[in-house]
């Protein structure tokens, strides 16, 4: 059984949540068709964290499964003919999770997938290292905020290897994540290396909130998005206000959407 384990992971399987086609409802594809492949496992548990689901629960697929899954899902965007002059083809295809770069099989489906001709993109938390990602994905990198309990895993070496081609979101709750990530967009000078997101957090009830999620650090307080939004225009920051478009069409809690 341990020779049959380790053969299979040696194939390039991976552990995978869900697979299906929806909208992108953040980055700046936001409303563009996509197909999302969302992996299992996360290193991190983030107090605001609404896919707790793939900490754990996946079913082993091998790449090739998962490459004609994606075909599947894309056959009619190609059959009625997806390329607009100068936009990215269509369906998107998003790597997300959980944290997909725990499996080191993402690293080779994601070349496949570039070299199949789709727009990739990788969703990751920013605490693992995204260099030896394929340069043609699109990497959306968290920098973690301190109302998500985990802004000390947030791996500052990535900064170094951002492209314009990618992005780069904070998730703000409160007045100190705002704060925080406006320190780090002007000290870093983020805007004028990659688009910057501000995504509003939108809070968990009772019955979302996974219990092995990290409590919300003391002293933080609440900020609505409208209070988000007038900070921005007041400090006169040239960063991308965010929702979370699925969350506003289907139920919050709504999985595969």
């Amino acid at each position: 059984m341990r020779l049959a384990r380790y053969l299979l992971a040696m194939s390039g399987s991976l552990v995978v949540n869900e697979i299906y086609l929806s909208l992108q409802g953040e980055s700046t594809f936001a409303g563009l068709p996509c197909v999302f492949v969302r992996l299992t496992a996360c290193n991190l548990r983030c107090s605001y964290c609404d896919t707790a689901y793939a900490f754990t629960e996946g079913t082993r697929m091998a790449a090739e499964l998962i490459l004609r899954r994606v075909g599947e899902l894309a056959a009619p965007y190609v059959a009625g003919g997806d390329r607009w002059a100068g936009q990215p083809r269509l369906p998107l295809v998003e790597l997300t999770g959980g944290e997909p770069l725990l499996q080191p099989a993402v690293g080779p489906l994601m070349t496949r997938l570039c070299d199949a001709g789709y727009t990739v993109l990788l969703e990751t938390s920013g605490a693992l290292d995204i260099s030896p990602v394929d340069p043609r994905v699109r990497r959306i990198m968290d920098l973690k905020c301190p109302s998500s309990g985990e802004s000390d895993r947030n791996r500052l070496e990535n900064l170094h290897h951002l492209r314009p081609t990618d992005e780069v979101k904070f998730v703000i709750g409160t007045v100190e994540d705002y704060v925080w990530a406006r320190e780090m967009v002007l000290a870093h000078r983020l805007t004028a290396v990659c688009p910057v997101l501000f995504s509003w957090v939108a809070p968990l009830t009772p019955a979302q909130r996974d219990p092995s999620l990290r409590p919300l650090p003391p002293g933080q307080t609440p900020l609505t998005r409208r209070q988000l939004v007038e900070r921005i225009i007041a400090d006169a920051l040239a960063v991308r206000f965010q929702l979370q478009m699925h969350k506003f069409i289907w139920p919050p809690d709504e999985r595969a959407v």
